[in-house]
């Protein structure tokens, strides 16, 4: 049976769309729709309904769908068995990553990975967007936070410690705040949408309701115009660590209150078709990530 043509029936039936499915497969959408005509043929039934912008399973389709993963796995594996170990991971990786992590966690440890599986290839988007990953045909999002519900496959990498921070020049013009409550007098630098910043205290999620006059949708502008003496962010540890040690910004610590516990996470469609392309790279990811929390406890607080 073609496998092609079983990769095709997968990836479309996770994205609701040949196109999508083609992108993944590095195909065209065309090739895409006669692969699945093809195995529609060979096995005597449709599979799937098609429309200018959408398909989905029939009963038969929803039917035969776990054992195309079944088959597919079994393909997988069989090609592993008989790899060379030292040949490595192979294909196209799409990558999407918040774009300071991006820049400064996920780009730097690319050289090595590259270097390591030399048939390997990434591309990595770096946006502060919630990109839909399979509709997009990615192989895994680095997603940093609270996670929405979804049919997704999520893998916790490390923790995220965060930090409110504010340059010395803000300090100077506005003193530092000591308890949560004293947040409402001072200009907090927000995320666009954020109307509030989450503190764990007494065992306890607090939500503390602060503003400014500027806010964004990119972290990297936050960084920026706290640096610039605007006002207090709250950061990710990693994000800020440079900063510290030099002195440009100042960390705040608060009375009885921690910024609330985030982690750092893996996001990927499937965890049945995992392909070794992907598990070297949350792997290499993993490497990337182990110093950070230790690094992180040992800022310097006022």
């Amino acid at each position: 049976m073609d496998t092609d043509g079983l990769r095709v029936l997968v990836l479309a039936a996770q994205a609701g769309s040949l196109s999508a499915a083609a992108r993944r497969l590095e195909m065209t959408p065309m090739a895409a729709s006669r692969r699945l005509a093809a195995l529609e043929q060979q096995l005597g039934v449709r599979l799937m309904h098609r429309t200018t912008r959408s398909v989905s399973l029939t009963p038969e389709g929803e039917q035969f769908l776990p054992h195309a993963q079944a088959m597919i796995e079994i393909e997988q594996a069989a090609r592993a068995s008989l790899a060379p170990a030292e040949q490595g991971a192979s294909g196209l990786l799409r990558v999407t990553a918040p774009a300071a992590f991006g820049r400064k966690i996920v780009a730097p440890m690319i050289p090595r990975l590259l270097d390591e599986n030399p048939e390997l290839r990434v591309d990595l988007e770096l946006t502060d967007s919630v990109v839909d990953i399979v509709a997009a045909g990615i192989d895994v999002a680095v997603r940093i936070g609270r996670l929405r519900d979804s049919s997704l496959i999520a893998r916790r990498l490390a923790p995220n410690p965060r930090v409110i921070c504010a340059a010395p020049s803000y300090i100077a013009r506005a003193g530092i705040p000591r308890t949560v409550d004293d947040l409402a007098d001072h200009e907090c630098i927000v995320l666009s949408g954020t109307q509030s910043w989450s503190f764990e205290a007494d065992g306890k999620v607090r939500e503390v309701r602060v503003g400014g006059r500027f806010g964004s949708s990119s972290i990297d502008a936050v960084h920026a115009t706290c640096l610039g003496g605007l006002g207090l962010a709250l950061l990710s540890a990693w994000d800020v660590a440079d900063e510290i040690r030099s002195g440009a910004l100042v960390p705040i610590e608060l009375d009885a209150a921690l910024p609330e516990a985030r982690s750092i996470w893996a996001v990927f469609p499937s965890a049945r078709l995992v392909p070794p392309k992907l598990r070297v790279f949350i792997a290499a990811l993993e490497r990337a990530l182990a110093p950070l929390p230790a690094a992180a406890k040992r800022l310097p607080l006022p």
